[in-house]
């Protein structure tokens, strides 16, 4: 496809690439989609030293890229000394003086026919630049998370979630005002923050998650991770010091995996992913726990499990770990938090269950060799429903329509100046 010949300002809170992480995956895809027809200017940061070598892949694709290093433990402190009343911390851990001055030195210089803008946050180096479109993806509603999060904290952060919550939600209702368009990962995180802010009814929408089911394929060959003794593998995957993932594993861990344990002994839990927090690696104390960390492809490790469990009490947005599993064909018991803004059908795709008691049940009922149907189902529901190339031409529309709009409205003035 040809350039548009539109320069589009891309403002993403990590680098998009590679896709091997939840927000990630939809920030590349994003990108990426983008940059068939148009060139991109791309301001981002880096917070995990291993994807500095990704950085020229990126700017082979885009016309220009700003990355700049981002320490997660000294943002933390700094915004925690910058608090003042009213403002989230959200705003000042991603404050940077330096994409502050690439983004004005931009929008000087460059002529920007577009602004999209991934996470929230991010929003506050744009709120009052002019633009035809502006476009912000919050893809999840991050207040309702903060609350959700101090729903469960203990004290302080009880109190320190609630805040942020709070103050983060009057962020959020102000950015939405100034962008065109704010996009949700599903109608159900959409329709959440239209509660929260009615006013912003008319402005958002959802464009939901894709996944690559080429690449996630039950089709291809895969060499087997697991131990030879290890015959009923259960996995979890995903970014393992995301609190959601840390939670959701350690109740598994030790709510539902001994009762399992005691009907199918040779039953192993395997966590896989980035980062394992300490809580995690302490699972491993555990029997029949295992963790791996990081690891190349956790493709094999889905493509050989006996099933994939999302077990999450706190979840927003769409699942990538659900979706990747079912489209490997591997059957999927997931928590009714996991499976909500999926358009997927229970009992015929995959599995719901909310208590240690459903959970054991339905995991053991495909241990048992029950739901022989799941896999080949789910597949096929994913071809259909869940193609990046279906779920994202909205966003083409999106700068299709205003450029449109632009070039109307200067057919229109030099007219009258004629």
């Amino acid at each position: 496809m040809s350039k548009s010949g539109r320069n589009i300002l891309f403002l993403s809170h990590r680098i998009p690439y590679p896709p091997d992480k939840g927000e990630k995956i939809r920030a590349w895809h994003m990108l990426e989609r983008l940059a068939r027809s148009n060139e991109i200017l791309l301001g981002t940061f880096v917070d995990d030293p291993a994807d500095w070598k990704h950085l020229p892949f990126l700017r082979d694709l885009c016309a220009s890229v700003a990355c700049f290093d981002r320490n997660p433990a000294r943002q933390r402190v700094k915004a925690l000394l910058r608090m003042r009343p009213g403002r989230a911390l959200s705003l000042d851990y991603f404050r940077d003086a330096r994409l502050t001055a690439w983004v004005n030195v931009v929008l000087k210089q460059q002529a920007v026919s577009g602004i999209f803008v991934f996470s929230s946050p991010m929003a506050q180096y744009v709120m009052d630049a002019c633009c035809p479109i502006r476009v912000l993806d919050m893809v999840d509603v991050d207040s309702d998370k903060w609350a959700e999060y101090s729903i469960h904290a203990r004290w302080p952060m009880r109190n320190v979630w609630s805040r942020e919550a709070r103050t983060l939600l009057a962020f959020e209702r102000k950015a939405t005002k100034r962008f065109d368009r704010t996009l949700f990962v599903s109608e159900h995180e959409a329709q959440r923050f239209r509660a929260l802010a009615p006013e912003s009814t008319a402005r958002t929408r959802a464009i939901e998650n894709g996944v690559d089911y080429r690449f996630f394929s039950p089709n291809l060959s895969y060499a087997d991770p697991y131990p030879a003794e290890c015959s009923l593998p259960i996995v979890f995957t995903g970014a393992m010091d995301y609190w959601p993932n840390i939670d959701g594993v350690c109740w598994f861990a030790r709510e539902v995996l001994p009762s399992i344990r005691r009907r199918h002994p040779e039953a192993q839990f395997y966590i896989v992913g980035s980062n394992p927090a300490r809580e995690v690696r302490a699972l491993q104390s555990l029997a029949g726990v295992h963790v791996t960390g990081r690891v190349p492809d956790t493709r094999p490790w889905i493509a050989h499990a006996k099933l994939a469990v999302a077990p999450l009490r706190v979840a927003r947005g769409i699942q990538n770990k659900v979706l990747e599993a079912l489209a490997m064909a591997r059957p999927v018991v997931a928590s009714p938090q996991a499976y909500a803004g999926l358009r997927l059908i229970p009992g015929l795709d995959l599995l719901i269950a909310e208590t240690a008691e459903e959970t054991i049940q339905r995991c053991c009922e495909i241990l048992n060799g029950q739901h022989t149907l799941l896999g080949k189902s789910a597949r096929r529901a994913i071809e259909q429903t869940y193609d990046w190339d279906v779920t994202l031409r909205e966003l083409d529309a999106l700068f299709d329509c205003a450029a449109e709009a632009s070039r109307s409205t200067r057919s229109l003035t030099f007219g009258a100046a004629e």
